[in-house]
């Protein structure tokens, strides 16, 4: 964002969302919020569940979700829309 908005609330969708996946949630973050993003054009999306210790990787095309990768587990990843950086995925599940 190369300023921050001066009222609340915001008008330009983000370039990444990150969801974070619970029993309770996660049919809505597949579902209706995944729709949502996609109709406000945000362009990459992940889907963290941390009791798979799994991580989905989708991209935004032509206004549908691509899935571009799947990983599991305590892996080294480059994950878009930061593939230029190399990410241990167990470092998100660590306590």
């Amino acid at each position: 964002m190369p300023e921050l908005p001066k009222v609340v609330g915001m008008t330009t969708a983000p370039d990444w969302v990150c969801e974070v996946l619970s029993p309770s949630t996660a049919s809505r973050d597949r579902g209706a919020k995944m729709n949502l993003y996609a109709r406000a054009g945000v362009k990459h999306l992940w889907l963290l569940d941390p009791r798979q210790q799994q991580l989905e990787v989708y991209r935004l095309e032509a206004g549908r979700w691509t899935p571009c990768a799947t990983h599991t587990g305590a892996v080294n990843i480059q994950a878009e829309p930061f593939a230029a950086q190399n990410m241990n995925l167990g470092s998100l599940f660590e306590r």
